[in-house]
């Protein structure tokens, strides 16, 4: 035992494991293959070693993550009303990654405040919102159904908010040269409902994308799927149609509100609800078109608060 210690402590190199062959890359080979991969990966590699750390948060990659014209689009850019940042100072920020960042978390506005732009945080890809103000909505400038308002964390200056009407028509248009080439997106009206708001219990509504020009996907959504399913069951039981058990089981069984077809919460307190999905391949101009319609059933409507339409790249399920 003395012997192999004494042999252990005389050739320490026999201990050390052999180099790996990432050890052997330069720092810039290491971010010219992580700036092949996402910015989630990027994060993901910095864990592995220092020097992944330091190539993971270089410039070099960071740039390879940030759209080519994001220079243009900031110049022309205005910050949202809830931000207190300045477009201008994001192009003096000391890094690319904190400018990365920066549009993702805090969108900015273009086409003279008409639009939100913002970055994917997973992929990088564009996102934009389209205000209400560049949505086409039947009778938006007729007082007594619609009016413009500003709400505190909204976006954009002005929303709408509905009144009252039995035709509700909205629709929206965004030209996919400025998306993201070979993405897959997903489209949400974002939206809020006043407390008095009344005519979308258990009542859905159609929404449509696609193409202008070609045939659109269509589904039926639901605007207040809580109440709406809620007033079901209390009609239900008083109409005695469902004994105890049957009423709780029907109960449990309601469909989640992350269905797609029911309105989920955002991180900003709004709502929002799927109008559909569409794949940008890139090699073709043209129109993205999306509309939300409620023109059958004819009852009066009340309360919905629309503050636009927003585009981002699907999230796998």
């Amino acid at each position: 035992m003395a012997t192999h210690l004494q042999r252990t402590t005389d050739h320490p190199q026999q201990k050390r494991e052999p180099d790996s062959p990432m050890s052997l890359l330069s720092e810039g080979c290491i971010a010219a293959v992580i700036s092949c991969t996402t910015p989630r990966d990027a994060c993901r590699l910095s864990l592995v070693s220092s020097i992944f750390k330091s190539a993971a948060e270089s410039d070099a990659v960071w740039d390879r993550f940030l759209p080519p014209d994001y220079q243009s689009i900031i110049s022309m850019s205005s910050p949202c009303p809830s931000s207190s940042s300045s477009p201008s100072s994001l192009l003096c920020l000391p890094s690319k990654k904190e400018l990365f960042l920066s549009l993702c978390d805090h969108p900015i506005l273009i086409d003279d405040g008409k639009k939100a732009f913002f970055l994917d945080k997973q992929s990088g890809k564009k996102c934009y919102m389209i205000s209400a103000r560049d949505l086409m909505i039947v009778w938006v400038d007729t007082p007594a159904y619609w009016r413009w308002t500003s709400l505190p964390g909204a976006r954009f200056q002005e929303v709408a908010e509905l009144r009252d009407v039995c035709w509700l028509e909205i629709c929206g248009k965004i030209s996919t040269c400025i998306l993201s080439p070979g993405t897959d997106y997903t489209t949400y009206l974002v939206f809020k409902l006043t407390e008095g708001s009344y005519g979308f219990e258990c009542l859905p509504v159609e929404v449509h994308v696609g193409l202008v020009g070609s045939e659109s996907q269509k589904q039926s959504v639901y605007l207040d799927a809580v109440r709406g399913r809620r007033m079901q069951y209390w009609l239900g039981r008083r109409a005695g149609l469902f004994n105890r058990s049957r009423s709780l089981g029907w109960q449990a069984s309601l469909p989640s509100q992350n269905d797609g077809h029911h309105p989920k919460e955002r991180g900003d307190r709004w709502l929002e609800v799927e109008i559909g999905d569409f794949y940008n391949a890139g090699n073709e101009d043209g129109e993205l078109e999306m509309s939300i319609l409620e023109v059958r059933a004819g009852n009066w409507k009340r309360g919905l608060i629309v503050q636009g339409i927003e585009i981002r790249p699907k999230q796998g399920k």
